[in-house]
């Protein structure tokens, strides 16, 4: 069997000292402030990231260009005999189906898995990935295995404010001023294709009940066979509230005592579409 390498995007989560730690390669999600140009985790901290969402910069996202996808397969199978590239969820970004178009001229050396997922789902394929290939599963394998589990998750996600869901145009102006002051907060769903509304309720403590008790549900209804045999795992995440982060991190683990929880920064490509303060809850099937 050829040595295979492990590429992902900077939405997994996976920063780029972790990446060399765990022996992945990261693609920088490119981003465009005022104009000028930034690549995430590259030249654009979290901190500077949400300095400027709070100014009210104009942020615009995008996907790494065709020539930093290629130039990075390229300088790999030099070493390597094959790829696993696993991007951002199709339903999130084109950056995925990009990629399958590039890898069409590489004669089965690269293997794009449409994954589906986002930030710390996203980062458990890189890991289940990984751990294939311990294993000693090939490309192909790997690939197949990756795509049978794909929509093995849930993301449930709650807001700060209502103002970049109104920016976005998900919400008119007058829904947003009337949520505001009723203190709305709407509970966002992800899995698979996009994101989309679930639920919402008065004040965040409320939202969060809201979001631990449909992960249970999805835990002991959807996936009941597969917590069973002891293959989900829990994430977080959060979107530049650090403090507030650790006390929901600390509220889920209470919940689910017996359950690992990871926990990262949200990817700032969702990010930049629901503002500062957000946080989120998953869960997913692990290899």
């Amino acid at each position: 069997m050829g040595k295979i390498a492990v590429v992902t995007d900077s939405n997994s989560g996976i920063t780029q000292e972790e990446a060399k730690k765990t022996g992945v390669f990261v693609l920088p999600m490119p981003f465009y402030i005022n104009g000028e140009s930034y690549l995430e985790g590259i030249n654009l901290t979290q901190e500077e990231f949400y300095v400027k969402l709070r100014e009210d910069a104009d942020i615009n996202t995008s996907q790494p260009s065709p020539v930093s996808v290629t130039e990075l397969w390229d300088h790999l199978l030099k070493e390597y005999d094959q790829i696993i590239h696993i991007p951002m969820s199709s339903g999130l970004s084109a950056s995925c189906e990009s990629a399958m178009a590039l890898a069409m001229d590489y004669e089965g050396k690269v293997f794009v898995i449409d994954n589906q997922r986002i930030s710390v789902t996203q980062r458990q394929s890189v890991l289940d990935a990984l751990k294939l290939i311990e294993m000693g599963k090939t490309a192909q394998e790997t690939a197949d295995v990756l795509m049978k589990t794909k929509m093995d998750s849930s993301i449930y996600i709650t807001l700060e404010t209502l103002k970049y869901l109104k920016k976005g145009g998900r919400i008119t102006p007058a829904a947003a001023a009337i949520g505001t002051i009723l203190n709305l907060k709407p509970v966002l769903q992800i899995q698979g294709e996009k994101l989309d509304a679930f639920s919402k309720a008065r004040g965040k403590v409320k939202a969060k009940k809201i979001m631990l008790s449909a992960i249970r549900n999805d835990l002991e209804v959807r996936f009941a066979k597969e917590l069973a045999n002891k293959e989900m795992t829990l994430g977080a995440a959060y979107a530049g509230n650090p403090e507030e982060a650790q006390e929901w991190l600390k509220e889920i683990r209470e919940a689910f005592p017996e359950m690992e929880c990871h926990m990262d920064p949200l990817s700032l490509s969702v990010a930049c579409h629901i503002g500062y303060g957000a946080l989120a809850v998953t869960c997913q099937r692990k290899i």
